[in-house]
C-alpha cells in the first residue's frame, strides 16, 4: 500500500504521473551502480523497519528475576531518504496537451541526488544510519591506482590476487567513479583500450558510479553484501498552489557487509604502483 504518498490529492493526471515516473526511472536506472554488484532483498514495503541480524547481546536481568538470563536481539534499522522537488503546473498542462518535450529537470535532479545518496551509503557508509560501507570496511586493504591510467590493470590484478588469496572467487566486477570511468574510456595503451584490458582481467563488466570515490573490485558470487529495501523509490505529494506542485521521491533501505574480504577498494590519485 502506498496511501502515505497521498498521490490522489495531487492535481496531476495519469499522463502527468506517467511522464514524471518515466523520467525518474530513466535517471535511476542510469545512475544506480551498487545495485548491480550487491545482493538485493525486497522491496519489503513501507512498514518494514529493520533487518534481523540473528545475533543477541546479554543484558541485565529483569527486576526481581536475578536468575533470569536475558538477551537483546540485534537489528539493523532501515533509513528513510526523501528528496523534495517541484513541477510547474504549466508543464503538467503541456503534458496533458500532448507535449513531447516537458521540462522535468527537477525530477531528474531529485532522482540523481537520491541515487547517489544510496550508492554513497553502500560504498562509503552512513554512520548516522548505522551503515558500514564496502570501502569503509576494507579501507586497510585498498590498492592504489597509481599515477597513470596505464597502471589501472596492474591495480585491478593486485586486488584480484588479494581476494583470491582470501579464498574469494568470481565472477568479478569493477566499479569506478564517474570521472575515472570517463577518463579510462578515452585511454589506450599501445593502441589497445585500457578499459577493455580491465574487462578482460575480470572477465566481467566495469561500471560507472557517481556516488563512489575512487574505485572498487568486487566479487559477484553472492552472499557477501546485502541491500535490503523496504519501500523502493516512490514519488509522493506534498502540496500545491496555482503555479507549482511540490512532490518528493523517497525510499527506505539498509545495507549489510557480510564478507568484507569479497571487495577491494581502489584509491585514486598518486600512490605506490602495485607490485
Amino acid at each position: 500500500m502506498k496511501n502515505h504518498l497521498f498521490r490522489d490529492r495531487a492535481p496531476i493526471t495519469p499522463a502527468g504521473w506517467e511522464e514524471i515516473e518515466t523520467e525518474a526511472k530513466r535517471t535511476l536506472r542510469a545512475l544506480l551502480a551498487a545495485r548491480r554488484v550487491v545482493d538485493f532483498r525486497g522491496p519489503l514495503g513501507w512498514g518494514a523497519s529493520d533487518v534481523e541480524l540473528g545475533r543477541a547481546d546479554p543484558i541485565a536481568s529483569p527486576p526481581g528475576g536475578q536468575n533470569v538470563r536475558a538477551l537483546l536481539r540485534r537489528i539493523q534499522p532501515l533509513v528513510e531518504l526523501r528528496i523534495p522537488f517541484e513541477v510547474s503546473r504549466a508543464e503538467l498542462d503541456a503534458i496533458d496537451r500532448g507535449a513531447r518535450d516537458p521540462d522535468l529537470d527537477a525530477v531528474t535532479a531529485a532522482a540523481r541526488e537520491i541515487a547517489i545518496a544510496e550508492d554513497r551509503a553502500i560504498f562509503h557508509g552512513y554512520k548516522a544510519a548505522q551503515i558500514t560501507g564496502i570501502c569503509e570496511a576494507q579501507k586497510g586493504q585498498s590498492v592504489a591506482l597509481g599515477t597513470s591510467h596505464a597502471d589501472y590493470p596492474d591495480a585491478v590484478a593486485a586486488a584480484l590476487k588479494k581476494m583470491r588469496d582470501e579464498g574469494v572467487e568470481g565472477p568479478f566486477a569493477v566499479v569506478l567513479s564517474e570521472q575515472l570511468y570517463k577518463d579510462l574510456q578515452a585511454r589506450t595503451d599501445g593502441g589497445y583500450p585500457i578499459l577493455s584490458h580491465v574487462q578482460r582481467l575480470i572477465d566481467g563488466d566495469v561500471y560507472a558510479a557517481p556516488g563512489l570515490d575512487g574505485g572498487l573490485v568486487i566479487s559477484l558470487r553472492g552472499g557477501d553484501f546485502e541491500l535490503t529495501v523496504g519501500q523502493d523509490f516512490s514519488i509522493g505529494y506534498l502540496d500545491h498552489d496555482a503555479e507549482r506542485v511540490r512532490l518528493y521521491i523517497e525510499e527506505s533501505f539498509t545495507f549489510l557487509v557480510l564478507s568484507p574480504q569479497a571487495a577491494i577498494p581502489l584509491t585514486a590519485g598518486s600512490g605506490k604502483k602495485p607490485a
